[in-house]
């Protein structure tokens, strides 16, 4: 993966972006525009992000997509935007907001499917603190990042957590459901 050699300058270039854009959005309704030739090769590099803001240490919103398809500075920009202002489990944030807001950033490798014979088996296989998870059957899917294993620490809980999300029941489980993993490379 070509970002585990982001450097701290673009780190930083990155999270400011986030943080303009979101300063943006109050002023014009839309993300920060970003003028690609102004930015180093790895942020003009197609990635696929999540943003998370959370406001004293509780989740704010959190945007992102689960496969690369724009420049990385693009996406943090636009994920940035919609986290503060299209997460629909959320209000839109308020500039008073703006300036406690903390910003987290997750660069994520594309998913792998992983080969599972039933729930034990894909909780045995998961790896707590490093893997993000995808689980779909039929059109539900659900996501969470590998940050999440600061809030939910046990593979079980973690899974039950995440079905939930998916619109299931804890109990649930399908011999359709697959399951994907992924890494994260977090910038704070």
């Amino acid at each position: 993966m070509p970002f585990t050699e982001i450097s701290e300058k673009e780190k930083n270039l990155l999270l400011s972006t986030a943080r303009q854009s979101i300063e943006y959005g109050l002023q014009h309704q839309r993300a920060l525009p970003v003028e690609l030739s102004d930015y180093s090769f790895l942020l003009q590099t197609q990635a696929a992000t999540f943003v998370t803001l959370n406001l004293n240490h509780q989740l704010r919103g959190c945007i992102g997509t689960l496969e690369a398809h724009q420049p990385l500075i693009k996406d943090v920009s636009e994920h940035a935007y919609a986290a503060a202002f299209q997460d629909p489990r959320f209000a839109a944030v308020t500039e008073p907001e703006l300036s406690q807001l903390e910003i987290h950033i997750s660069i994520l490798t594309p998913g792998e499917e992983m080969d599972i014979s039933s729930e034990d088996d894909l909780l045995n296989q998961l790896q707590p603190g490093l893997d993000g998870l995808i689980i779909t059957d039929g059109r539900r899917k659900a996501t969470f990042l590998p940050s999440v294993w600061e809030q939910l620490s046990k593979p079980r809980d973690f899974l039950n957590h995440l079905k939930i999300k998916a619109g299931w029941s804890e109990h649930y489980w399908s011999d359709d459901i697959k399951a994907f993993r992924y890494k994260a490379i977090n910038i704070e």
